[in-house]
């Protein structure tokens, strides 16, 4: 679980490393968190122990090696997951490989209010048991490129509930090389993080990305 900033630091970042080593606990232990802002920890070497690579509230453009992208890559490549949550799109805008593995790029973020949220997937294990839509006050993201023609949505804003038209993915699956990526935009809050509808998506993300 990655939480480096080199742009915007969100004040939720302790809040999501507490609530992840607190689900990790949970549940009959099935998963173990290493949270950290030590970005020699992402080598080939290192990541070979791990099976989800986690960007959580990242920013900026992380000084990584040309040896430690291609470990990512090659992380992927061999099956592994990934997960990104809100700003882990406002990350590596001059890595290309990276937009690709997190689905999109952040563009701006119009709607900080009360919306609904329209889950697109029922059947998904990371959108499961939502219902077909849920109301939550977040700062909503929208993105450089709609990611739709590339992933599989399994969230949406409504659009009407922010008083506008569009298609607005908020969260997607989708496969890299023999991996498995998957991105939540919600998350800006601490109170996101605490809710119980964020954190079965989470827990159900981690479970798909790992094949579990």
């Amino acid at each position: 679980m990655i939480t480096t900033t080199l742009g915007f630091r969100h004040g939720s970042i302790e809040t999501a490393r507490q609530v992840m080593s607190s689900l990790a606990g949970g549940s009959g232990g099935e998963f173990t968190v290493t949270a950290t802002e030590d970005l020699s920890t992402v080598s080939a070497s290192n990541l070979a122990n791990y099976e989800v690579l986690f960007f959580a509230l990242t920013t900026g453009e992380l000084p990584f090696s040309a040896d430690q992208k291609a470990a990512i890559l090659d992380f992927m490549n061999r099956g592994g997951g990934f997960l990104g949550t809100h700003s882990a799109t406002d990350t590596l805008y001059e890595w290309a490989d990276y937009g690709m593995l997190v689905g999109a790029y952040f563009k701006e973020h119009p709607w900080t209010q009360q919306a609904t949220v329209v889950v697109e997937d029922q059947s998904h294990p990371a959108a499961s048991g939502l219902g077909e839509r849920y109301s939550t006050f977040e700062e909503f993201y929208t993105f450089r490129e709609n990611p739709r023609p590339r992933v599989q949505v399994l969230l949406r804003l409504d659009a009407a509930s922010v008083g506008t038209t569009g298609d607005y993915p908020l969260a997607w699956t989708h496969a890299v090389g023999n991996g498995r990526a998957y991105y939540n935009a919600l998350g800006h809050f601490d109170e996101t993080w605490r809710d119980p509808r964020f954190q079965r998506q989470l827990t159900g993300a981690i479970r798909w990305v790992a094949r579990r």
